[in-house]
Parts: C-alpha cells; structure tokens; sequence
C-alpha cells in the first residue's frame, strides 16, 4: 500500500486530484478559533463563523469532486464558545512552556474551553454562546448537494475538566457521515459490535406474562419464552403468511453474536507525544475506514496533521493521500508512518492471493 503526503493549502492541492479517484474522506479541519497553527493561510482564523463555514463548504466541494460516485465523507468537528474577551489560548501562550503545560493547553484547546478569543464576539454570538460549529458545517454541506447520513456521537471516557460551574463538562465530538449520492459504498459487516451481555438472556424472557406487562392476558394465549413464540407458527394468525418452517425457526432463535453499530463510539483520546495538538485516535477512524472503503481503496485526508489517517489506512491495507499545509506537521506524519511500517508487517496475515506487494512507498 501507498501513502502519500503532499504538502501545501488543501484547497490548492486538491484541484490536482483527478475525479473521482478517492473512495472516503476520513478528516477532522482545525477548530474554528481555537489555535494558530503559526501557518498562513490555515483555516479555522476566519473573522466570523460564517466565514468558516464558508471556507469549509468551498474545500469539501472539490473533495466531493474527487470522490467516487459512491464515496463517502466521515468528518470529525469540534465546538467552541464564543469568547469573554480574555483568556489564554493565542498563538503567544500556545507555543511555550515545558512539554507538560503544552500538552495541557491542547488538550483544553481539545476541549474547546479556551481558544483565540474576540474583543467581543462576531455578529449574532453572545458573550458564553456555544456557537454550534458542527451542525452549522454539516447543514452547509447539506445544503450544497451532500447526503447528511448521520451524526455520530464520539464520547469521551477522559475528557479534559472543565472549571465552568454553569454547564457540564464537554465530553464529545461529532462525527457526521455525508456522502455524494443516495446510494454510497458502506461495509455493514465490516464493522459489526457484540451485543450486549443481556442480549440473550433478554430474548429468552417471558415478555407476555412479566407483572405489570400491558400485553398480559389481554385475550390472547401466551406462550413463554419469546423462543417459543417464534418457533410456534400454529398460533400466527390466517393470513400472516407464517408457515410451519422448522429450518426457519431454528435459524431465527440462532443466538446472535454481532450486531449492527451503534451511533455512540466511545473511544478515549491518545495525546501522541510528537505533536502539540490534538490527533485522531487510532481506534476511532478505524470504523470509518472499514467501512468507507474496501481493501486496496483510497483514502483521503486533507488534514494531514499527525498523519494518523494514513497510519490507520496502512495497517488496514487501504491507500491514502494525506494533505499537509505545515511542512513540519508533514514531515512528523512521513516519519510516524515509515516507523509503524514494520509493525504492521508482522500483524498482517499472510495472504497467499496477494499478487504484489504489500506496501509500497511513503513519500512527502
């Protein structure tokens, strides 16, 4: 497999891709307002929300372009607060002191508890307001011909403390799901959960006849087990279209193993000690991966960042083209990825109808 990573303004870099050579976009943009990458040009220093958005919409226009009439987008946002007129997190504050308050301040600007912060807020935006950043985003797209699929809730087990006193502490992101047309490439079995330890236990109850049950004894004869209501097509009523099926019934009442997953993705943030800013965790784009694309696809990020996207994409046997604005943030993702190569070479099975083989180069 091929990981690429060019380095320039995304918005630039992407007009060189051909059309429709991407499978799925796997991307987080910065914070809008949070942190000066110290790069001209980057996004997320826009003057105002719209702005932003604005911004967001013209990029993701020309990677729907690329993408293949079946592609998909996985996009990670985070949130922000419309600022006191005070605080800590500019550009003068974010890049100094020791490796332990840095990594203290990114995982607050994570946490979007402190930011680049306005004199006074843009038009439309009080002093404390959550500005909404993700939906505004994921209703622009939306409203420029992407499918809006799905929010999906990231929830974090170790969310940064807050020390606000009116609101609860923030402990997720979304991720949104868009795609480029109605019908999309997506690997249900790919990324299938275990049920829950009381899946079985709850399948096997006596669901008619619990006390306080709405359905008991309402005139009708209960059967036990819900089991036992499956495999007894003689009570199905006439013309149910129920038939004596023994093959059938025992296939249903299979126990089942795996289901369909969930919208929820609880998944802890990993500070990656190369970077002074937040990263994807592995284990959350996985998923979208998995699903987005199959074996062999390409997979894009226009964010490079850390280059955790084509990390993932690599040991998952996908291609990746990853775009960079910061040619030091490139250079950190080239070395991150050459130095897991080895690593996945030894986790990989072997595949005895693998005609070449199985990577290729990294290059910047």
């Amino acid at each position: 497999m091929t990981v690429q990573i060019i380095i320039g303004d995304a918005r630039e870099q992407l007009k060189g891709l051909s059309d429709c050579s991407v499978q799925t976009c796997v991307t987080s943009p910065p914070y809008f307002g949070l942190r000066d990458y110290g790069v001209d040009g980057q996004m997320g220093l826009e003057a105002t929300p719209d702005e932003f958005v604005a911004g967001m919409v013209d990029l993701f226009r020309e990677v729907r372009r690329v993408l293949r009439d079946d592609g998909t987008l996985w996009l990670n946002l985070g949130d922000s607060y419309a600022g006191s007129g005070r605080g800590i997190g500019d550009t003068k504050t974010s890049n100094k002191g020791n490796a332990t308050s840095r990594d203290m301040h990114d995982r607050m600007v994570e946490a979007g508890s402190i930011g680049r912060f306005w004199v006074k807020p843009p038009q439309g935006l009080k002093q404390k307001d959550l500005i909404g950043i993700p939906w505004r985003v994921a209703f622009a797209l939306q409203a420029d011909g992407w499918y809006l699929r799905q929010d999906i809730i990231w929830s974090k087990p170790n969310p940064m403390p807050e020390s606000v006193r009116d609101r609860c502490t923030k402990a997720h992101e979304y991720i949104f799901l868009l795609s480029k047309g109605p019908k999309y490439y997506y690997d249900q079995d790919a990324i299938l959960e275990p049920v829950s330890p009381n899946t079985h236990a709850r399948v096997s109850q006596d669901v008619i006849n619990q006390v306080g049950s709405a359905r008991a004894h309402a005139g009708g004869k209960t059967n036990g087990n819900m089991k036992a209501v499956v495999r007894n097509p003689k009570q199905a009523q006439p013309g149910s279209g129920i038939k004596n099926n023994s093959s059938f019934a025992d296939a249903v009442c299979l126990p089942v193993s795996e289901r369909n997953k969930r919208s929820v993705w609880t998944v802890a943030t990993q500070p990656f000690k190369g970077a002074h800013f937040a990263t994807f965790p592995p284990a959350l784009i996985e998923p979208c991966i998995l699903a987005g694309s199959p074996v062999g696809g390409m997979v894009l990020d226009p964010f490079g960042g850390a280059g955790t996207t084509g990390l993932v994409a690599n040991r998952l046997g996908r291609n990746a083209t990853l775009i960079e604005l910061n040619p030091e943030y490139a250079e950190m993702a080239r070395r991150r990825i050459r130095a897991d190569l080895g690593r996945v070479e030894s986790q990989m099975p072997d595949r005895h109808d693998d005609a070449g083989p199985l990577f290729g180069s990294v290059s910047a």
